[in-house]
């Protein structure tokens, strides 16, 4: 193991996702314990650290580490809870879920990144992980209900049959709203639904999911 790359996954989680108001120690010890470096596309390993977007190919990017902090910290799993995952990308995110929850269900569009996701889940020995191969906007049909759900690609609306997806009690957070300001937004399911925005940022849209196009004269 590398001292530099350790002082470097160190430095992103004291200098970049901590500051950003990431306090949850349960999550700051998944981002830690993970190996960023090694869900990347080798071109970016070297990059796995930095306050950046990272390329992962098909128009596709791995959110900053910030993001991914505040994500986690949102929806909070809790050991034992069921995941639903929408936007595998690189996996790391997914990797995150399965150490903070119970088992993970992630759904991912691409053949190739659900290959390349599962070998590296496989490789860091994470077992509670099932990937779907689908599209989670118009297609997919999950088949039951889980506490926790975690979007981590925009939709300019919230698509109203995820709410059918959530356990009563559940949670669901989602970034909704048009670029450049979009809103990371937590949903609860209680006797009725309850709405807490937690932060704005602006993130590439899931496909199917970008605002309808305007035209003007």
């Amino acid at each position: 193991m590398s001292l530099n790359v350790e002082l470097a996954r160190n430095n992103m989680i004291e200098q970049q996702v901590r500051p950003w108001d990431v306090l949850d120690e349960r999550v700051l010890e998944a981002l830690s314990a993970i190996r960023r470096e090694d869900f990347l596309p080798e071109a970016v390993q070297n990059l796995a650290f930095a306050d950046m977007e990272l390329p992962l190919g098909h128009g596709e990017v791995a959110l900053k580490p910030v993001i991914e902090g505040r994500l986690l910290q949102g929806v909070a799993p809790s050991r034992g809870e069921s995941v639903l995952e929408i936007g595998t990308g690189c996996g790391f995110l997914t990797a995150c879920l399965a150490r903070l929850g119970g088992n993970v269900t992630s759904v991912e569009q691409h053949a190739d990144f659900v290959e390349a996701a599962r070998a590296h889940l496989a490789a860091a020995g994470i077992r509670n992980v099932h990937i779907e191969h689908a599209d989670a906007v118009n297609a997919y049909r999950p088949g039951q209900q889980f506490d926790v759900m975690l979007v981590t690609g925009a939709v300019a609306e919230l698509p109203p049959r995820w709410r059918e997806w959530i356990k009563p009690g559940g949670r669901l957070l989602a970034i909704v709203g048009e670029s450049p300001v979009q809103s990371a937004i937590l949903y609860t399911r209680g006797g009725e639904w309850s709405e807490q925005s937690l932060f704005e940022t602006d993130l590439p849209y899931l496909t199917h999911a970008a605002p309808a196009a305007r035209f003007a004269l």
